[in-house]
Protein backbone atom coordinates (compact mmCIF):
# COMPACT_ATOMS: atom_id res chain seq x y z
CA UNK A 1 0.00 0.00 0.00
CA UNK A 2 2.59 2.51 -1.03
CA UNK A 3 1.69 6.16 -1.27
CA UNK A 4 1.80 7.95 -4.59
CA UNK A 5 4.75 10.29 -5.06
CA UNK A 6 2.54 13.38 -5.48
CA UNK A 7 1.88 13.69 -1.72
CA UNK A 8 3.87 16.67 -0.49
CA UNK A 9 3.87 15.88 3.23
CA UNK A 10 5.12 12.72 4.92
CA UNK A 11 3.56 12.92 8.35
CA UNK A 12 0.57 14.19 10.29
CA UNK A 13 0.34 15.74 13.74
CA UNK A 14 -2.22 14.14 16.06
CA UNK A 15 -3.58 16.89 18.30
CA UNK A 16 -5.02 14.34 20.71
CA UNK A 17 -7.53 14.94 23.47
CA UNK A 18 -5.83 17.88 25.20
CA UNK A 19 -2.97 20.34 24.73
CA UNK A 20 -2.44 20.86 28.48
CA UNK A 21 0.68 18.93 29.64
CA UNK A 22 -0.80 18.27 33.09
CA UNK A 23 -4.01 16.92 31.59
CA UNK A 24 -1.96 14.77 29.19
CA UNK A 25 -0.19 13.10 32.11
CA UNK A 26 -3.52 12.35 33.77
CA UNK A 27 -4.89 11.01 30.49
CA UNK A 28 -1.80 8.83 30.06
CA UNK A 29 -2.30 7.24 33.48
CA UNK A 30 -6.03 6.77 32.82
CA UNK A 31 -5.69 5.23 29.37
CA UNK A 32 -2.70 3.11 30.36
CA UNK A 33 -4.85 1.61 33.11
CA UNK A 34 -7.73 1.07 30.69
CA UNK A 35 -5.46 -0.57 28.12
CA UNK A 36 -3.83 -2.89 30.65
CA UNK A 37 -7.27 -3.85 31.97
CA UNK A 38 -8.43 -4.45 28.37
CA UNK A 39 -5.48 -6.70 27.59
CA UNK A 40 -5.70 -8.68 30.85
CA UNK A 41 -9.50 -8.95 30.71
CA UNK A 42 -9.64 -10.24 27.15
CA UNK A 43 -6.66 -12.58 27.63
CA UNK A 44 -8.30 -13.96 30.78
CA UNK A 45 -11.56 -14.57 28.92
CA UNK A 46 -9.68 -16.30 26.09
CA UNK A 47 -7.84 -18.48 28.61
CA UNK A 48 -11.05 -19.36 30.49
CA UNK A 49 -12.88 -20.37 27.31
CA UNK A 50 -9.97 -22.40 26.01
CA UNK A 51 -9.30 -24.16 29.34
CA UNK A 52 -12.81 -25.08 30.48
CA UNK A 53 -14.33 -27.86 28.37
CA UNK A 54 -17.82 -26.81 29.54
CA UNK A 55 -17.38 -23.61 27.54
CA UNK A 56 -16.59 -25.31 24.23
CA UNK A 57 -19.94 -24.30 22.72
CA UNK A 58 -20.83 -22.04 19.76
CA UNK A 59 -21.67 -19.08 22.01
CA UNK A 60 -18.27 -19.16 23.72
CA UNK A 61 -16.52 -19.90 20.42
CA UNK A 62 -17.86 -16.60 19.10
CA UNK A 63 -17.10 -14.88 22.39
CA UNK A 64 -13.46 -15.97 22.21
CA UNK A 65 -13.17 -14.39 18.77
CA UNK A 66 -14.87 -11.23 20.05
CA UNK A 67 -12.26 -11.03 22.81
CA UNK A 68 -9.45 -11.43 20.27
CA UNK A 69 -10.95 -8.72 18.04
CA UNK A 70 -11.35 -6.35 21.00
CA UNK A 71 -7.72 -6.97 21.91
CA UNK A 72 -6.64 -6.11 18.35
CA UNK A 73 -9.06 -3.19 18.04
CA UNK A 74 -7.75 -1.52 21.18
CA UNK A 75 -4.10 -2.21 20.28
CA UNK A 76 -4.45 -0.44 16.93
CA UNK A 77 -4.97 2.99 18.50
CA UNK A 78 -4.22 3.08 22.23
CA UNK A 79 -0.41 2.42 22.20
CA UNK A 80 0.14 5.27 19.72
CA UNK A 81 -2.14 7.53 21.76
CA UNK A 82 -0.14 6.73 24.92
CA UNK A 83 3.12 7.46 23.10
CA UNK A 84 1.87 10.85 21.90
CA UNK A 85 0.55 11.82 25.33
CA UNK A 86 4.15 11.78 26.67
CA UNK A 87 5.88 12.96 23.49
CA UNK A 88 6.63 16.50 22.40
CA UNK A 89 6.49 15.48 18.74
CA UNK A 90 3.00 14.02 18.33
CA UNK A 91 3.40 12.80 14.78
CA UNK A 92 2.45 9.78 12.71
CA UNK A 93 3.67 9.04 9.20
CA UNK A 94 1.15 9.16 6.36
CA UNK A 95 1.73 5.47 5.66
CA UNK A 96 1.39 4.70 9.37
CA UNK A 97 -1.84 6.71 9.47
CA UNK A 98 -3.28 4.78 6.51
CA UNK A 99 -2.21 1.49 8.10
CA UNK A 100 -3.99 2.50 11.30
CA UNK A 101 -7.15 3.34 9.34
CA UNK A 102 -6.97 -0.02 7.55
CA UNK A 103 -6.79 -2.00 10.79
CA UNK A 104 -9.46 0.12 12.50
CA UNK A 105 -11.92 -0.58 9.69
CA UNK A 106 -10.93 -4.27 9.54
CA UNK A 107 -11.33 -4.93 13.26
CA UNK A 108 -14.34 -2.65 13.64
CA UNK A 109 -16.08 -4.16 10.62
CA UNK A 110 -15.32 -7.68 11.82
CA UNK A 111 -16.73 -6.87 15.25
CA UNK A 112 -20.02 -5.62 13.80
CA UNK A 113 -20.37 -8.84 11.79
CA UNK A 114 -19.46 -11.00 14.77
CA UNK A 115 -21.98 -9.24 17.02
CA UNK A 116 -24.70 -10.02 14.46
CA UNK A 117 -23.51 -13.65 14.29
CA UNK A 118 -23.74 -13.87 18.08
CA UNK A 119 -27.30 -12.48 17.92
CA UNK A 120 -28.19 -15.22 15.42
CA UNK A 121 -26.66 -17.78 17.77
CA UNK A 122 -28.92 -16.57 20.62
CA UNK A 123 -31.90 -16.60 18.24
CA UNK A 124 -31.18 -20.23 17.29
CA UNK A 125 -30.69 -21.25 20.94
CA UNK A 126 -33.89 -19.61 22.27
CA UNK A 127 -36.28 -19.77 19.31
CA UNK A 128 -35.24 -23.19 17.95
CA UNK A 129 -33.62 -25.07 20.87
CA UNK A 130 -34.33 -28.54 19.42
CA UNK A 131 -32.57 -27.63 16.15
CA UNK A 132 -29.74 -25.66 17.79
CA UNK A 133 -27.13 -28.39 17.26
CA UNK A 134 -27.94 -28.53 13.55
CA UNK A 135 -28.24 -24.78 13.02
CA UNK A 136 -24.97 -24.01 14.83
CA UNK A 137 -22.72 -26.94 13.95
CA UNK A 138 -18.96 -26.52 14.21
CA UNK A 139 -18.32 -26.13 10.48
CA UNK A 140 -20.99 -23.44 10.12
CA UNK A 141 -19.63 -21.54 13.14
CA UNK A 142 -16.12 -21.49 11.65
CA UNK A 143 -17.50 -20.29 8.31
CA UNK A 144 -19.40 -17.47 10.02
CA UNK A 145 -16.24 -16.28 11.78
CA UNK A 146 -14.19 -16.38 8.58
CA UNK A 147 -16.97 -14.53 6.74
CA UNK A 148 -16.92 -11.83 9.45
CA UNK A 149 -13.16 -11.35 9.05
CA UNK A 150 -13.48 -11.41 5.26
CA UNK A 151 -16.14 -8.70 5.13
CA UNK A 152 -14.19 -6.50 7.54
CA UNK A 153 -11.02 -6.90 5.47
CA UNK A 154 -12.83 -6.23 2.17
CA UNK A 155 -14.46 -3.11 3.56
CA UNK A 156 -11.08 -1.79 4.73
CA UNK A 157 -9.31 -2.69 1.49
CA UNK A 158 -11.81 -0.84 -0.71
CA UNK A 159 -11.58 2.34 1.35
CA UNK A 160 -7.81 2.30 1.87
CA UNK A 161 -7.02 1.84 -1.82
CA UNK A 162 -8.88 5.07 -2.56
CA UNK A 163 -7.28 6.81 0.44
CA UNK A 164 -3.78 6.13 -0.93
CA UNK A 165 -4.65 8.29 -3.96
CA UNK A 166 -5.42 11.37 -1.87
CA UNK A 167 -3.16 14.44 -1.96
CA UNK A 168 -2.07 16.03 1.32
CA UNK A 169 -0.52 19.43 0.66
CA UNK A 170 -0.72 22.04 3.40
CA UNK A 171 -3.02 20.93 6.20
CA UNK A 172 -1.45 18.20 8.29
CA UNK A 173 -2.98 18.50 11.77
CA UNK A 174 -5.54 15.85 12.76
CA UNK A 175 -7.81 16.98 15.63
CA UNK A 176 -7.96 13.46 16.96
CA UNK A 177 -5.91 10.96 18.99
CA UNK A 178 -5.81 8.46 16.11
CA UNK A 179 -6.24 8.28 12.36
CA UNK A 180 -9.77 7.61 11.25
CA UNK A 181 -11.04 7.86 7.72
CA UNK A 182 -13.36 10.86 8.31
CA UNK A 183 -10.52 12.75 10.01
CA UNK A 184 -8.22 12.84 6.97
CA UNK A 185 -10.84 13.92 4.42
CA UNK A 186 -10.62 17.55 5.53
CA UNK A 187 -6.80 17.45 5.19
CA UNK A 188 -6.79 16.49 1.53
CA UNK A 189 -6.28 19.11 -1.18
CA UNK A 190 -7.72 16.74 -3.80
CA UNK A 191 -11.35 15.87 -4.47
CA UNK A 192 -12.56 13.40 -1.82
CA UNK A 193 -16.17 13.13 -2.98
CA UNK A 194 -15.54 9.62 -4.35
CA UNK A 195 -13.85 8.58 -1.11
CA UNK A 196 -16.78 9.92 0.91
CA UNK A 197 -19.36 8.18 -1.29
CA UNK A 198 -17.47 4.86 -1.13
CA UNK A 199 -17.15 5.15 2.66
CA UNK A 200 -20.85 5.89 3.03
CA UNK A 201 -21.77 3.06 0.63
CA UNK A 202 -19.56 0.51 2.36
CA UNK A 203 -19.30 1.30 6.06
CA UNK A 204 -22.87 2.52 6.61
CA UNK A 205 -24.64 -0.40 4.83
CA UNK A 206 -22.21 -2.74 6.60
CA UNK A 207 -23.22 -1.30 9.96
CA UNK A 208 -26.92 -0.96 9.16
CA UNK A 209 -27.33 -4.48 7.76
CA UNK A 210 -25.58 -6.10 10.71
CA UNK A 211 -27.60 -3.91 13.10
CA UNK A 212 -30.87 -4.93 11.41
CA UNK A 213 -29.88 -8.60 11.70
CA UNK A 214 -29.36 -8.07 15.43
CA UNK A 215 -32.60 -6.10 15.73
CA UNK A 216 -34.79 -8.71 14.02
CA UNK A 217 -33.06 -11.54 15.89
CA UNK A 218 -33.97 -9.88 19.18
CA UNK A 219 -37.53 -9.18 18.05
CA UNK A 220 -37.97 -12.94 17.54
CA UNK A 221 -36.18 -13.66 20.82
CA UNK A 222 -38.39 -11.25 22.79
CA UNK A 223 -41.60 -12.76 21.39
CA UNK A 224 -40.33 -16.25 22.18
CA UNK A 225 -39.36 -15.29 25.75
CA UNK A 226 -42.74 -13.62 26.35
CA UNK A 227 -44.47 -16.81 25.25
CA UNK A 228 -42.69 -18.81 27.98
CA UNK A 229 -45.09 -19.43 30.86
CA UNK A 230 -42.51 -20.23 33.54
CA UNK A 231 -41.06 -17.11 35.15
CA UNK A 232 -37.77 -18.83 36.01
CA UNK A 233 -37.33 -20.16 32.46
CA UNK A 234 -38.18 -16.74 31.05
CA UNK A 235 -35.57 -15.11 33.29
CA UNK A 236 -32.98 -17.73 32.37
CA UNK A 237 -33.61 -17.23 28.64
CA UNK A 238 -33.27 -13.47 28.94
CA UNK A 239 -30.09 -13.71 31.03
CA UNK A 240 -28.34 -15.57 28.18
CA UNK A 241 -28.90 -12.51 25.97
CA UNK A 242 -28.31 -9.64 28.39
CA UNK A 243 -24.50 -9.61 28.07
CA UNK A 244 -24.57 -9.59 24.28
CA UNK A 245 -27.29 -6.93 24.18
CA UNK A 246 -25.28 -4.68 26.51
CA UNK A 247 -22.18 -5.05 24.31
CA UNK A 248 -24.24 -4.23 21.19
CA UNK A 249 -25.67 -1.06 22.73
CA UNK A 250 -22.22 0.23 23.77
CA UNK A 251 -20.53 -0.50 20.44
CA UNK A 252 -23.24 0.41 17.93
CA UNK A 253 -24.48 3.43 19.84
CA UNK A 254 -21.10 5.19 19.98
CA UNK A 255 -19.91 4.04 16.51
CA UNK A 256 -23.07 5.19 14.73
CA UNK A 257 -22.96 8.57 16.45
CA UNK A 258 -19.33 8.98 15.39
CA UNK A 259 -19.76 8.06 11.72
CA UNK A 260 -23.16 9.66 11.08
CA UNK A 261 -21.32 13.01 10.94
CA UNK A 262 -18.05 11.94 9.21
CA UNK A 263 -16.51 15.41 8.82
CA UNK A 264 -17.23 16.61 12.35
CA UNK A 265 -14.25 17.61 14.48
CA UNK A 266 -16.28 18.50 17.54
CA UNK A 267 -15.11 17.27 20.98
CA UNK A 268 -18.26 15.14 21.05
CA UNK A 269 -16.86 13.12 18.14
CA UNK A 270 -13.73 12.40 20.18
CA UNK A 271 -15.84 11.18 23.07
CA UNK A 272 -17.77 8.80 20.81
CA UNK A 273 -14.49 7.52 19.34
CA UNK A 274 -13.08 6.87 22.81
CA UNK A 275 -16.27 5.01 23.75
CA UNK A 276 -16.26 2.53 20.90
CA UNK A 277 -12.51 2.12 20.32
CA UNK A 278 -11.14 2.28 23.90
CA UNK A 279 -13.90 1.81 26.46
CA UNK A 280 -15.98 -0.90 24.75
CA UNK A 281 -13.06 -3.36 24.30
CA UNK A 282 -12.39 -2.97 28.04
CA UNK A 283 -16.02 -3.42 29.07
CA UNK A 284 -16.83 -6.49 26.94
CA UNK A 285 -14.87 -9.04 29.00
CA UNK A 286 -16.17 -7.41 32.19
CA UNK A 287 -19.77 -7.59 30.95
CA UNK A 288 -19.52 -11.22 29.91
CA UNK A 289 -17.68 -12.22 33.08
CA UNK A 290 -20.04 -10.54 35.55
CA UNK A 291 -23.25 -11.63 33.81
CA UNK A 292 -22.17 -15.16 32.91
CA UNK A 293 -22.63 -17.91 35.48
CA UNK A 294 -20.40 -20.38 33.63
CA UNK A 295 -17.45 -17.96 33.49
CA UNK A 296 -17.87 -16.96 37.16
CA UNK A 297 -18.11 -20.62 38.16
CA UNK A 298 -14.89 -21.46 36.32
CA UNK A 299 -13.02 -18.52 37.89
CA UNK A 300 -14.29 -19.56 41.32
CA UNK A 301 -13.19 -23.17 40.81
CA UNK A 302 -9.78 -22.03 39.58
CA UNK A 303 -9.24 -19.73 42.57
CA UNK A 304 -10.27 -22.48 44.99
CA UNK A 305 -7.97 -24.94 43.25
CA UNK A 306 -4.92 -22.68 43.48
CA UNK A 307 -5.73 -21.43 46.97
CA UNK A 308 -5.65 -25.01 48.25
CA UNK A 309 -2.03 -25.29 47.17
CA UNK A 310 -0.94 -22.38 49.39
CA UNK A 311 0.97 -23.31 52.57
CA UNK A 312 -1.47 -21.67 54.98
CA UNK A 313 -4.34 -23.77 53.61
CA UNK A 314 -2.35 -26.94 54.27
CA UNK A 315 -1.56 -25.76 57.82
CA UNK A 316 -5.25 -25.08 58.48
CA UNK A 317 -6.12 -28.65 57.49
CA UNK A 318 -3.49 -30.04 59.87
Amino acid sequence: MALRNHSTINEFILLGLSADPKVQVLLFVLFLGIYLFTVMGNLMLLLVIRTDSHLHTPMYFFLSHLSFIDLCFSSVTVPKMLENLLSQKKTISVSGCLAQIFFIITTGGTETCLLSVMAYDRYAAICHPLLYGQLMNKQWCVQLVWASWGLGFLDALINIILATKMDFCDAYMIPHYSCELPSIFSLSCSDVSTNLIVMLCSIIPHGIITFLLIFFSYICIIFTILSITSTSNRSKAFSTCSSHLTAVIFFYGSAFLRYLVPTSDLPLGLIFSVLYSVITPMLNPLIYSLKNKEVKAFVRRTLEKYSQSFPWRNNEKE
